[in-house]
């Protein structure tokens, strides 16, 4: 359980470094953006990025058995 928990971390650092990587210029300029958004949509988007989160995770798990 651990084992999967701290490969999962380490896969979302991995994605995050590739998007800081590749396009720094866009990922200041959405962070830039995010400052405008009100409070209640920010955490709408947190929600539904952790429910699809959990989607994949089940989709994955699913498919290719627990382990």
């Amino acid at each position: 359980m651990m084992h999967s928990l701290w490969t999962a971390i380490g896969l979302v650092l991995v994605i995050e470094g590739l998007t800081y990587a590749l396009v720094p210029r866009k990922m200041k300029s959405m962070m830039a953006s995010l400052i405008n958004l009100p409070d209640e949509n920010l955490r709408m988007m947190g929600v539904v990025a952790m429910a699809v989160g959990v989607g994949v995770v089940f989709l994955v798990r699913a498919i290719l058995g627990a382990t």
